[in-house]
């Protein structure tokens, strides 16, 4: 067992006025399996990069591990997958790899093909028994789950939970569940460490939260009482300076009292130091909520169809040249359903939502849409997301006070859409496209994998708003938290 110990750690990037970190304390223990929480753009993936030491900061981050990071860069995807393994790690055991590789069920053979043949979910598997590999390493995890199916994420949990010595980001809480046993957590002003998993935690914040919101409600009664005793103060101490005639002898008047001069000094100094005080009440009362997440109401702009049934799919194959995907698809999609559809990586789900929506996809059997229907879609993919917000927000016809709006109550600022959003981080520009869909009137909305970074508090929201408004949506989504919450109906290819 040994400390990664954190001191009075601060950090901004160059340029940048905003602090990231700042005076930031704890210390982790090795031999723990650590769940890493907070919101999109809280610095999750930066404080990894401090460990690993990219970035220069203030105070002292002391270790006596070495930190491997997931996802490994790979240089040659073109290579073969084993040829990855000795860049990875040249020294590797060749009956190990084998073990840990049984262990998350993946095949032998796919170390003698292109590492970019390999499926998302088997590079995933791939890297992580390499990793794993290496004696006296922390592993620092970063979102494994974004690119793994239900069935992956379950394989990949277990495999997790029989291992120690990491930190593990992730915004899907039955995973962190599963393998975790405690969880470190950026909040809005300041972070900490505490044992368990991400639904004691998150038990635990409500808890908190529920106290700080109470306590909130008493310390606005008691900061209304004081600034209208404020006013009262320095209304009589301005009535006894109205009241005085003087303080000194030169040109007395007729009427000259300088003990009423003197009482009105004594008594302006006086209720200048009760206000003083009062202020200073007012100002400690007042920093409160502190850790509370910005948690809005959102509300989503449906429009009602025509006809109860507005997409039919009827006995759909697809394939790409001789590579088949899917066949045999039959589908309908009334108002009102909330269908989750489901199936392992390549089966085809991202091939369907794309046809549904009028793209140009090789396949059999038909495709029947409603007249004048209106379709909101969230890509998987955000790489091509780029230019201005405002730029954005004409080209798919939102005003854009209403998109920042939106933005806002899902926690990304104005200040940080200012810049081109290729520059967002990847939780970032998920939010801009579900805020983007949000906002459009829609007869249907169609979200592929919609959840892929986004943080918890967010996806809460999200699961709130649909259930509230009840959309009619199609979604691919590998969060068994949100498909459980969501899903009115559940089709698996």
């Amino acid at each position: 067992m040994s400390l990664i110990q954190v001191s009075n750690v601060t950090f901004a990037y160059d340029g940048s006025y905003e602090t990231i970190f700042e005076n930031v304390s704890f210390q982790i223990d090795t031999n723990w399996k650590l769940g890493f929480t907070g919101r999109n753009g809280r610095g999750k993936t930066t404080f990894l990069n401090l460990l690993l030491g990219k970035y220069e900061y203030q105070g002292r981050i002391s270790a006596s591990v070495e930190f491997s990071y997931f996802p490994y860069a790979v240089k040659d995807p073109s290579a073969f997958a084993i040829d990855t393994v000795e860049e990875i790690y040249p020294e590797y055991p060749y009956w190990q790899l084998q073990r840990e590789m049984n262990a998350l069920q993946l095949r032998e053979e796919v170390l003698y093909q292109p590492f970019e043949t390999l499926s998302s979910g088997e590079q995933t598997k791939l890297m992580l028994a390499v990793l794993f590999l290496k004696e006296h390493n922390f592993l620092l995890i970063d979102e494994p789950t974004n690119h793994l199916d239900l069935q992956g994420r379950e394989i990949v949990s277990r495999y997790l939970s029989s291992k120690s010595g990491f930190i593990l980001v992730s915004h899907d809480r039955a995973f962190l569940d599963r393998c975790v046993d405690h969880i470190l957590s950026i909040n809005k002003t300041n972070i900490e460490v505490q044992r368990g998993n991400f639904s004691s935690w998150y038990e635990n914040k409500q808890r908190q939260d529920a106290f700080e919101q109470t306590e909130n409600e008493k310390r606005k009664q008691e900061i209304r009482h004081l600034e209208e005793a404020a006013r009262q103060k320095a209304q009589w101490a301005d009535a006894a300076e109205r009241s005085k005639f003087g303080v000194g002898p030169a040109d007395k008047p007729k009427n000259y009292r300088p003990y009423q001069g003197l009482k009105a000094q004594k008594g302006m100094a006086r209720a200048k130091a009760i206000q003083k005080r009062q202020q200073a009440a007012i100002e400690e009362k007042s920093k409160l909520l502190k850790n509370v997440e910005r948690s809005d109401v959102l509300k989503i702009f449906q429009t009602p169809f025509h006809t109860r049934q507005l997409v039919e799919l009827k006995d759909v194959s697809i394939s790409y040249g001789e590579r088949p995907v899917c066949s045999g698809i039959t589908l309908a999609i009334a108002q009102g359903d909330r269908i989750a559809l489901q199936g392992a990586n390549g089966s085809g789900k991202s091939s369907i939502l794309k046809l549904i929506c009028g793209e140009e996809i090789p396949h059999t059997g038909t495709v029947h849409r409603g007249s004048g229907l209106k379709i909101s879609y969230i890509a998987q993919n955000t790489a091509a997301l780029r230019g201005s917000l405002s730029a954005f927000a004409k080209e798919n016809g939102i005003e854009l006070s209403l998109l920042l709006a939106m933005l806002a109550k899902l926690d990304v600022s104005k200040a940080q859409v200012e810049k081109d959003l290729s520059l967002l981080s990847a939780g970032q520009k998920k939010k801009v496209m579900l805020a983007k869909s949000i906002c459009q009137p829609a007869h249907l909305h169609i979200w592929d994998e919609p959840m892929n970074y986004i943080d918890v508090i967010s996806r809460i929201q999200i699961e709130e708003l649909l259930l509230q408004y009840r959309p009619t949506i199609l979604f691919v989504e590998h969060d068994k938290t949100f498909c459980e919450h969501i899903a009115t109906k559940i089709v698996k290819l």
